[in-house]
This record gives C-alpha cells, sequence and structure tokens, in this order.
C-alpha cells in the first residue's frame, strides 16, 4: 500500500488550474500555429495570427488565454494500491481547484443552483470524474472546460442501422448548428457507444487525448481523419469568418453497448482546449 496525503493533491490541483489556464499543451498549440502556416483565407489567417499571438502573451506574461477561465473538470485514476490521508477526497480536489482560482486570478464561473444563479465566488465545484486502475500511482487531469464551446455540443440516440454514416451525419450537423458560436478553429471530442450517459464522458475524455494520438481501432482511427477532412470542407474557418481551418483535430473514444442503441455525444471546444496531467 502506497500513502498519498492530500496536501500533495491540494497543492497540484492548484497549479494545474493555474497551468492550464495560461498555457495549452504543446499538441494543441502546435495545431494552432501549423494553421496559421496552411490557412489560405486571408481574413481566417488573420485571425490564426492573433491567436498565435494571444498565446504568447498569456505564456510570457502569465494570465489566461482566454477570460472564460472554465468549469474545472477533473479525472481521476486511483491504483488500488492508493490509501489517500488527510481529508476526504472530493474535499481536496475542490481545495485545490478554489486556491488555484484564487492564485491565478481566474474568473469565477460556478453558479451554485442552475436556475437560482448564485455564484459560489470560487469556481468550485468541479466536475470529478473517477477510475480505480491497478498499481500504486494516482493520476490526475484537470481540464478546465469553457462553455461558448460546452453549449454547441450534443447526444444523439441513434438506431444501429443508421451505422457509420449516422454518425457521421450528426457530427457533421453539429458542427453547421455551431457554427461561429463555438469560437473556432475548434477540437472535436465524439463518444460512441455505452449508454446515454456513457457516451458524453466517452466524448468529454476524447477531448483530452494528445492530438497526434489516433484511435488504436483501424476504422475508429479513418473515421476520425475523414471526420476531420469533412469538418474543414465546411468552410466556417478561423471565428466564423470562412477558411480551411474549422476544426484543428476530431479525437473518438468508444464503448460496447446495447444491441438496441448506438449512441453519440459530440463535444465541442474551442481552440483553448485545455488540459493537464500529473501522475502522484
Amino acid at each position: 500500500m502506497r500513502i498519498i496525503h492530500t496536501d500533495e493533491i491540494i497543492k497540484n490541483v492548484k497549479d494545474m488550474c493555474i497551468e492550464a489556464n495560461y498555457q495549452l499543451s504543446p499538441d494543441v498549440e502546435n495545431r494552432v500555429r501549423d494553421a496559421y502556416e496552411q490557412e489560405n483565407a486571408a481574413l481566417g489567417k488573420q485571425i490564426l495570427k492573433q491567436l498565435g499571438e494571444n498565446l504568447d502573451i498569456a505564456s510570457e506574461d502569465s494570465i489566461p488565454i482566454c477570460q472564460d477561465t472554465g468549469m474545472a473538470i477533473v479525472f481521476i485514476k486511483i491504483g488500488q494500491e492508493v490509501h489517500i490521508d488527510g481529508r476526504n477526497l472530493e474535499d481536496a480536489v475542490n481545495e485545490g481547484i478554489r486556491q488555484g482560482y484564487a492564485e491565478g486570478y481566474l474568473r469565477k464561473s460556478i453558479v451554485l443552483d442552475p436556475l437560482l444563479r448564485t455564484n459560489t465566488k470560487d469556481n468550485t465545484p468541479g466536475v470529478i470524474h473517477y477510475e480505480i486502475v491497478p498499481g500504486d500511482q494516482l493520476e490526475i487531469t484537470v481540464a478546465p472546460k469553457g462553455f461558448g464551446s460546452e453549449n454547441m455540443s450534443r447526444v444523439y440516440m441513434l438506431k444501429p442501422a443508421d451505422g457509420r454514416e449516422g454518425v457521421i451525419n450528426a457530427v457533421i450537423e453539429t458542427v453547421k448548428l455551431a457554427g461561429p458560436n463555438a469560437c473556432p478553429p475548434i477540437v472535436v471530442g465524439v463518444g460512441i457507444g455505452g449508454s446515454f450517459e456513457k457516451c458524453t464522458l466517452l466524448a468529454k475524455k476524447a477531448l483530452v487525448r494528445n492530438l497526434n494520438i489516433r484511435n488504436h481501432e483501424k476504422h475508429i482511427k479513418e473515421l476520425e481523419e475523414e471526420l476531420l477532412i469533412k469538418i474543414n470542407q465546411l468552410g466556417i474557418g478561423p471565428g466564423g469568418f470562412g477558411g480551411i481551418t474549422t476544426a484543428l483535430g476530431v479525437n473518438i473514444e468508444t464503448y460496447p453497448t446495447h444491441i438496441a442503441g448506438l449512441p453519440v455525444a459530440i463535444n465541442i471546444c474551442c481552440h483553448v482546449n485545455r488540459h493537464v496531467t500529473r501522475v502522484l
């Protein structure tokens, strides 16, 4: 058994909230800069140039990349041989979020009740997903999610007969409906299979996967590549002003499902696709 104290968890979550909001992971940042070189629409190219300059300013001056510093989405993989010492784990994660958003001067965007709309004033609680895995390590991924793009996400409960084409149509329809509202260029996370709630979790997990790593299943890898081409042929472009760069990447995660169903979730993120992972 390995003991991990919650003080260590709090410190790391705090630092990760700040890091994720100040600097994109290299795979996402490189896609933005590569898109600038490849974009052939004058206005689209100008937008991408400004996005690159914004990334530079955020990193150099230690300020948020975007004013929407997001709702803290946290994925935790807990090794079966790990014992958490100290306070309750969920309380510790939320304390890390609280400290990170205070020390990083990050906007507090969470309301306590979805209808009464009273701000919690510390960006807690986060949305925390737990997974028990073999081993004696604790892996934490913090992914602050902005809601301009989150609001453009959709779930489809397709029929099995809809098949591959049904999935493609669902993704393309979602991106079309989002248009400029998702602040393109976007990253598209797709979850296929499972149940109503499982496919949405898969889509969220897909967003935090490195954009340079394709799905290990050949037919899903080919679907990722085809969807990226089709999305970029829509002509929405950077900022919705036209161009060949509507999406920076498409990641798909799948899970077994029922014989009567084909659940599909599309979780859209703007180019500020923030995520940081640490292993304790």
